[in-house]
């Protein structure tokens, strides 16, 4: 079955039929023919270069209520806390120092960040850092918010759909959103200039293999800079804490299977896969990422912003996270680039 690998590096797109097949195979001879052609791929764009991303989770607070996350507007049992301007600078400072050319905001539906401080904070890293790409991540607004963000200094936005399937959709959210609210944030985002991050996760409840080839068919779709893929982790704090996790390998096809459908994507190895695998990062990159978003967050918040249990590395310092990054990315053959890793240079628009 070789020959699905190569149609779909060829043509960038399957047939649903041949996606199926390829994304449920036993055979392992495709699946590492697949992993080396996308492998290769992420190679011949990018080098043995793997870009940081400075994550900085600035609040925890969310009025939304979806059903697998941990910062669920239901949760009582989750210490809340939200960072100062003062406080989300001085994580810049740390991770400007360490190398970090991106810083990632992101937090809950939090509205107590208004569009005019979420504004200034943008403004204030911009004036700072203006070797920096910013990349913000605090859901679903209106398009005025987002041209001010836009505006102010940010480069990038991460919304990522979850899945395309309206009926999916509904089983894994409360009533009131919806996949094409979600839909329009995207393309209203693309419309406004943002480099535009979305994605899904592997193996969350209700979800089947053609609701998987549907998100497929929407990224391609789409077209984002951004996508991230990673296993669907439980938290006990939920209505699907007895839900099994997601499935590493098919994580890690989805990822080779992004990477040949859009060559010059920006894909995390992202902090679930890490969490769910010893070397779940290093497989990442094996299978075509290009990311990697250790936390600059401070360490008395980290373990407060829980998507999921046991998140890993929450409590190292970031100086620490880089530096064991780096010696696990060149045991593999990777090196950490402190470029900003614009996903426009290489596709020179």
């Amino acid at each position: 079955m070789r020959h699905l690998v190569d149609t779909l590096e060829k043509n960038r797109t399957l047939s649903r039929e041949e996606f199926s097949t390829l994304l449920t195979t036993d055979d392992k001879e495709t699946e590492e023919h697949l992993f080396s052609r996308a492998r290769d791929t992420a190679t011949k764009n990018f080098g043995r270069d793997i870009y940081l991303r400075g994550l900085i989770e600035f609040s925890n607070y969310c009025k939304q209520n979806c059903l697998y996350c941990g910062l669920r507007r239901d949760n009582r049992d989750l210490e809340r806390y939200r960072l100062s301007k003062e406080e989300i600078l001085e994580c810049c400072k740390e991770g400007h120092r360490l190398g970090f050319r991106t810083f990632v905001l992101q937090s809950g539906e939090d509205d107590y960040y208004t569009k005019e401080k979420m504004a200034e904070i943008i403004r204030a890293i911009r004036a700072e850092y203006s070797d920096c790409a910013i990349t913000v991540s605090v859901g679903e607004k209106d398009e005025d918010t987002y041209r001010t963000y836009y505006e102010a200094g940010a480069n990038r936005f991460l919304l990522r759909h979850e899945t395309v399937s309206p009926e999916h959709y509904r089983k894994l959210h409360p009533l009131g959103m919806e996949i094409e609210t979600r839909k329009e944030c995207l393309y209203r985002l693309k419309n406004i200039g943002f480099q535009t991050g979305s994605g899904i996760m592997v193996g969350s409840p209700f979800q089947t293999i053609d609701n998987i080839i549907d998100d497929l068919y929407f990224l391609a779709e789409l077209q984002p800079e951004m996508i991230g893929i990673g296993p669907y982790l439980p938290s006990k704090d939920t209505p699907f804490r007895d839900h099994d996790a997601g499935s590493v390998d098919l994580t890690l096809r989805l990822i080779a299977v992004f990477r040949l459908m859009h060559p010059d994507a920006l894909i995390p190895a992202t902090t679930a896969l890490a969490t769910i695998h010893p070397t779940g990062r290093e497989k990442g990159i094996l299978a075509g990422a290009n990311v990697v978003m250790p936390n600059l967050s401070p360490l008395r918040v980290r373990e407060k912003y829980q998507l999921y249990d046991n998140k890993a590395c929450t409590k190292d310092e970031a100086a620490h996270c880089r530096g064991c990054l780096q010696r696990r990315l060149e045991a593999i053959g990777y090196t950490i680039s402190e470029q900003r890793g614009d996903h426009v240079s290489r596709a020179g628009h």
